[in-house]
Order: structure tokens, then sequence, then C-alpha cells
């Protein structure tokens, strides 16, 4: 029995060392082919995660352009309905001005009228003059004439005093019609702008859709080829876009460093008053003595002139520093911070909604300085400044260029370089880095 049991080992032994072995010898080393062919799958699948990366760059990118153009198609309209109102005022003010002249000319008239009564009141005594001259002598005839040609001269007065108001009421009417005509065109221009903002944002509104399905696609086929799940794809793909972004802001921060501040224009030089000479007092001259004649040897050397003392040049004088921030910058924060959440529309300014200088505008009314609901004329109604003067409470503005007409988007600036703004359509009023989107253009200090 032993025996057969040591017998059954040492074939159970054999046959699982036949197995192993053939196991073994199954686990050939792949052939060149086989590892060219793995590598270019894998370069391909690289290639491919690389172009789904790109279109989702451009992606981002077209969003951006489309975001740009709603964005300035809504300050043009907020700057057109800005227009039209000062237009409107600028109306109602010739109006008054008009209805002012016009009230000074007609008191004018009511005065010559009465000038005119007056003469005719005196003119019976024109004929009088003889009896009075034969009666009262020449005397009470002069005292007489003289009332006469008073009156005359009154009234000559007068009726210069009426043709200047007449006149000036005539300016001041057509200057209330032109403003008249203005504000109408003024008018028909903002609602043109209301409709082109309309439609840019509705536009902006449905690309914004088309691209987020977009790039819901890209990130589920670059899911796919990276072999994980469309959630870790989109924290990726987060994680990526904001390294770009911090790539892109370190790269505005130091160009807007390198950018040297352009130079204050020198003041004008001057000119000195001439001061006047003095007349010298005579004196007597003197018997001139006779001089000895030089010998022809001796040439006297002329006496060099006296070169005169320059006038130092003026200093330029330097320009004033910007006016600090005060007490009203951390009531606009606050009122800001306080918006957080709120949806954008374009044309908003609150109080549960807002677009980019609506809230700009309402968060330095709170802080006490009035903004025009119009992001160019913020930055024109305030104080320019450089990025590295920027302060809590200051304006960070983005354009399509160098001008202040060029803007289209502004911010509240809150501090370590984050802002405050309402975006645009599909994003909320937003706390975040102010190189999140692109590099802003202009500063400005309300």
């Amino acid at each position: 029995m032993r025996a057969r049991g040591v017998a059954a080992t040492t074939v159970v032994t054999v046959v699982l060392g036949v197995t192993a072995g053939v196991a073994v010898a199954d686990e050939t080393a792949p052939s060149r082919q086989e590892v060219r062919e793995a590598r270019a799958t894998v370069r391909d699948r690289a290639g491919d995660v690389d172009a789904v990366r790109a279109r989702l760059a451009a992606a981002g990118e077209r969003m951006d352009r489309s975001s740009i153009a709603a964005a300035r198609a809504a300050e043009e309209f907020n700057g057109a309905r800005w227009r039209a109102r000062e237009a409107r005022s600028a109306a109602a003010d010739a109006r008054a001005e008009a209805a002012a002249a016009q009230a000074e000319a007609d008191q004018q008239r009511a005065v010559v009228r009465d000038a005119v009564v007056t003469s005719y009141e005196l003119a019976p005594e024109v004929t009088a003059l003889a009896a009075v001259a034969r009666s009262d002598g020449i005397d009470a005839v002069l005292q007489r004439s003289a009332t006469m040609a008073s009156a005359t001269d009154a009234l000559d007065a007068n009726y210069d005093r009426l043709r200047t108001a007449a006149t000036a009421a005539d300016a001041a009417r057509q200057r209330a019609e032109e403003a008249r005509a203005e504000a109408v065109r003024a008018m028909d221009r903002a609602r043109e702008a209301k409709r082109a903002a309309r439609r840019a944002a509705d536009l902006a509104a449905a690309e914004t859709q088309s691209i987020a399905a977009e790039k819901a696609d890209l990130i589920a086929e670059l899911a796919g080829l990276q072999h994980v799940s469309v959630r870790l794809a989109q924290r990726r793909q987060a994680v990526l876009e904001v390294r770009a972004a911090r790539r892109a802001a370190r790269a505005a921060r130091q160009d807007q460093a390198a950018t040297p501040a352009p130079a204050p224009a020198p003041a004008p030089t001057p000119t000195p008053t001439p001061t006047p000479t003095p007349t010298p007092t005579p004196t007597p001259t003197p018997t001139p003595t006779p001089e000895p004649q030089p010998t022809a040897e001796s040439t006297p050397e002329p006496t060099p002139a006296v070169e005169p003392t320059p006038e130092p040049t003026p200093e330029p004088e330097a320009q004033p520093a910007p006016p600090a921030p005060g007490a009203g910058a951390q009531a606009a924060i606050a009122f800001a911070r306080a918006q957080l959440g709120d949806p954008y529309r374009w044309g908003a300014a609150g109080p549960n909604a807002w677009d980019c200088s609506g809230l700009t505008a309402g968060a330095w009314a709170a802080g006490g300085v009035s903004l025009p609901h119009y992001s160019v004329a913020q930055y024109e109604q305030s104080t320019p400044i450089e990025a590295s003067e920027l302060q809590p409470g200051d304006l960070v503005f983005w354009g399509s260029g160098g001008s202040p007409s060029s803007i289209y988007h502004v911010a509240l600036y809150v501090g370590d370089g984050r802002i405050i703004h309402a975006p645009r359509t599909g994003r909320p009023v937003t706390e975040e880095s102010m190189y999140a989107w692109t590099a802003p253009t202009l500063f400005a200090r309300p």
C-alpha cells in the first residue's frame, strides 16, 4: 500500500510538472511586430486624447468670443440708454431756458408797450409848445422839451432791450428744438441697441448650451480614451483649465509689470516776466584826459565777453497721485458681496439681477458715489490708475484695446487679485481671480 501511495504521488507530481511546464512555455515574449503595434496603439490613443483636449480648448474659446460679443452688445445698449437719458435731460434744460427767455421777451414787450402809450400821452404837448411859450415863457418850454426827450430816449432803450430779448428767445427756442430732435434720435438709437443686445444675448445663450453639450460629449470621449469614469475626466479637465488660467494670469501680470507707466507730461515752462531796466541817472561828463597813443608793436587784447549765467530749468511738476479710496469702498464691497449668487441679466441693475456695470453702479451707490449704468462712462468719471496701484473698491475694466471706448466689461476689485462681477448669461454674480477670464486692460478709482 505504501509503495502504491508513493507511486501515485510521483505520478501527480510528474503530471503537475508537465502542466506547469506547458504554461510557462506559452508565456513567450511578444514579437517585434506586436511591440510596434502596441506602441502605435498607445501613440494613437495619446493623439486622440490631445485632439479631444484641443477641441475642448477650442470650444472654450468659442464660448469666450460669444460671451464677449454679448457683453459688448449689452454695454452698447447701456451706453445708448445713458446717452438717451442725457439727451432728454439736456432737452428739458433747453426747454426751461427757452421758456425763461420767452418770459423775458414778453416782459420787455410789455415795457415797450407802456412806453409807447406814455409817448402818445406826451404827444399833445408838442402842439401846445407854442402856447406855452407865449404864456409861460421859454423856461417852461425847455423843461417840457427835456421831459419829452427823456421819454424818447427811454423808449429807444426799451426797444433795444426788447430786440435783445427777442433774439435770445429765438435762439433758445432753436436750441430747445435741436435738443428735442437729438433726444428723439438718441431714443431711436437706444431702441435699436436694445434689439441688438437681445439678439446677441439670445445667440450667446444658445451657443453656451450648444458648447456645453459639445464639451460634455468630448469629456465622455476623453474618459473612454483614458479608461476612467466621466466624473474623473470632468475633474481632470477642470484642473487643467484652472492651471491654464493660472498660467495666463501669471503671464498677464508679468506683461503688466513689464509695461512701463506713461511718463507724466512736463509742465509748461513759465515765461519769465521781463524786469524793466531802470533809467540811469545822468552824470556830468568829465573832460576827457588825452591818453597816450599805443605804439605800433603793442596791440591791446580784446576784453573777453562775459558769458550770461543760464537760468535753471524748472523741474516738471509731479502729477498728483490718485485719491485714496474712501470709506465708501468698504461699503461698495459689502454691497457687492451681498449680491453673490444673483443671476446675470443684461441691462439689469438690481435688486435681484445684475449686469456688470449695473452691479458696480449699485455697489458704489451704496458707497456714496453716483456712477452711470455704463462701463465706459464709469471709467471716464473715475481717476485712471495702474494695475500696481489697485486697492479694494477700485474698478477693473476689460476692453478690446487700450482705448476707454472699447470697454465692454467692468468688475469691482476686492483685494488680493480678486474681483466681484456679474460675468455673463448663465453665470451668477461671482467672486474670483481677476485673471480667471482674460487679462483686464484698464483700471480706475471712483
